[in-house]
C-alpha cells in the first residue's frame, strides 16, 4: 500500500480514445478531496487518431514537479497491453504494474509491418514486485458499457493506495452526468474485485 505522505509517482499510459485523461483527472481530484499535494502533467500527442496518451501524476505532502524521471515510478496502470512495454524504463523492480489486457494494434501491425508482441506479462511478472493483468472490458460490459473500462482500472489502482473508498465515490460521483453515476460505480467496485 502507498502511503499519502510519501511522494508518489503513477504514470497512466495508453492510446486515444481509452479514457485515460478523464481517470487521471478523477483520480488527482480524489487526492485532492484527501488533502494530498497533486502535480499532473498529460501527453495527448495524436491522440484523436490511436496515438499514445499519457499522464503522471504524483502526490504527497509537497510535490514540486509533475514528472518523475526515469526509473522512479511507482506504479504504471497501463490501458493498453503493448503500451506497458513502452514505459517500463520508468519503473524499477520495486514498482507495480496493473495492465489491462486489451490489444490495439499499432498501425505498423496493422499493415504487417511488425508483430504485436506475445506472452510478455509473465516475464514482466518476474522482473516486477507486482504485475496484475485485468480484463478490464469485460468488467466494464458488466457494469453496463465498454466506456467505464478506466473506472475499472481506477477501482485496481485504489487498492494500492492510501485514500478512503468514500473519498473516491464522492468524486466519481461528481464526476458523471446523474444517469452514469450507478454504473461507474458498480465499474470502480469492479475494479476492486478483480
Amino acid at each position: 500500500m502507498i502511503k499519502k505522505s510519501e511522494v508518489t509517482s503513477i504514470l497512466l499510459a495508453g492510446v486515444g480514445g481509452q479514457g485515460i485523461l478523464k481517470a487521471s483527472d478523477i483520480m488527482c481530484e480524489v487526492l485532492m478531496a484527501a488533502g494530498c499535494d497533486v502535480k499532473k502533467s498529460e501527453v495527448h500527442g495524436m491522440a484523436q487518431r490511436g496515438g499514445c496518451v499519457t499522464s503522471h501524476v504524483r502526490y504527497g505532502h509537497k510535490v514540486y514537479s509533475p514528472l518523475e524521471k526515469a526509473g522512479s515510478v511507482n506504479v504504471l496502470l497501463s490501458f493498453e497491453k503493448m503500451e506497458v512495454l513502452r514505459y517500463l524504463h520508468y519503473l524499477d523492480t520495486e514498482s507495480a504494474i496493473i495492465v489491462n489486457s486489451e490489444k490495439i494494434n499499432p498501425p505498423a501491425v496493422n499493415i504487417g509491418a511488425s508483430h504485436y508482441p506475445v506472452d510478455f506479462i509473465d516475464n514482466l511478472q518476474k522482473k516486477f514486485r507486482l504485475v496484475q493483468e485485468i480484463d478490464a472490458a469485460t468488467l466494464a460490459k458488466k457494469a453496463g458499457s465498454i466506456k467505464t473500462a478506466n473506472i475499472v482500472l481506477l477501482g485496481a489502482l485504489s487498492k494500492l493506495m492510501d485514500i478512503d473508498f468514500k473519498i473516491w465515490l464522492k468524486i466519481i460521483e461528481i464526476s458523471f452526468p446523474e444517469k452514469l453515476v450507478k454504473m461507474n460505480i458498480d465499474a470502480f467496485q469492479m475494479g476492486i474485485n478483480a
